[in-house]
C-alpha cells in the first residue's frame, strides 16, 4: 500500500507543482515564462525521485510503468494499481488547480500547437529519450540515488524547453488527464494517451541494441 500512496502523492506534487507553474503563467501574463515552467517541471521530477524513489520507484507516470513491465524489470500485476494511482494523483492535481486558479482556461493543459499526427511523433521521440535515460540510470524499476534524480529531471527540463511551445512536452498519459478533466481540453487526448506507451516500449527495445541480451531482465 506504501508504494501507491507515494505513487499518489508524488505524482500529485509534480503534476501540480509542473501544471501549477503553466496556469500561473497564463493567468499572469507570461510571468512565470517558458523557461521557468521548464525549470519547474525539471526540478519538482528531480525531487519526487529523490523523495520516493526507494518506496515506490518514482514512476509517477503509466508509460514508464508499462515500460518496465515490458522490461522485465516490474510485476505486469503491479501495473494497473501503478496506473490507478498516478492517474488518482493527476486528477488530484487538477482538481486543486481548478479549485485554486478558476479563472483560468487550461490549467496547464496538454495541447499542441501544431498538425496533431506531427505532435503524436513529437511526443513518441520525447519518451523514447526521457524512457531512454530512465532505463539507463534506474536500479530495477527504481529510480534512486544522485545520478538518477539529476539525469531525469535534467531531461525533463530539456524537453520541456524545447518542445513545449509545440506539445506541452507531456510524455504522460496521467499528467494529460489530470487537468483535462477540469479544464475540459480533451482535444487530441488520443495522442497524449497513446504516444508516451509507444514511445517508451520503444526506448526499453533499443536496450538490447546496445547493450547485451540480458540488459532487460529482472
Amino acid at each position: 500500500m506504501k508504494r501507491y500512496i507515494a505513487e499518489i502523492i508524488g505524482t500529485f506534487t509534480m503534476v501540480f507543482c509542473g501544471c501549477g507553474a503553466m496556469t500561473v503563467n497564463e493567468i499572469t501574463g507570461g510571468v512565470v515564462t517558458h523557461p521557468g515552467v521548464a525549470i519547474t517541471w525539471g526540478l519538482i521530477v528531480m525531487a519526487m525521485i529523490y523523495a520516493f524513489g526507494d518506496i515506490s520507484g518514482a514512476h509517477f507516470n503509466p508509460a514508464v510503468t508499462v515500460a518496465f513491465a515490458y522490461a522485465k524489470k516490474f510485476a505486469w500485476r503491479e501495473v494497473p494499481k501503478y496506473i490507478i494511482a498516478q492517474v488518482l494523483g493527476a486528477t488530484l492535481a487538477g482538481a486543486m488547480l481548478w479549485f485554486l486558479f478558476p479563472e483560468s482556461e487550461f490549467l496547464g493543459s496538454t495541447v499542441p500547437s501544431f498538425e496533431h499526427y506531427k505532435a503524436f511523433v513529437l511526443e513518441i521521440l520525447l519518451t523514447f529519450f526521457l524512457m531512454l535515460v530512465i532505463i539507463n540510470v534506474s536500479t530495477g524499476a527504481k529510480e534512486i540515488g544522485i545520478i538518477a534524480g539529476i539525469a531525469i529531471g535534467g531531461v525533463v527540463l530539456l524537453e520541456a524547453m524545447f518542445a513545449g511551445p509545440m506539445t506541452n512536452a507531456s510524455m504522460n498519459p496521467a499528467r494529460s488527464i489530470g487537468p483535462a478533466i477540469f479544464s475540459g481540453q480533451w482535444e487530441p487526448m488520443w495522442l497524449y494517451v497513446t504516444a508516451p506507451f509507444i514511445g517508451a516500449i520503444l526506448a526499453v527495445a533499443s536496450c538490447k541494441l546496445v547493450k547485451d541480451e540480458q540488459c532487460c531482465d529482472a
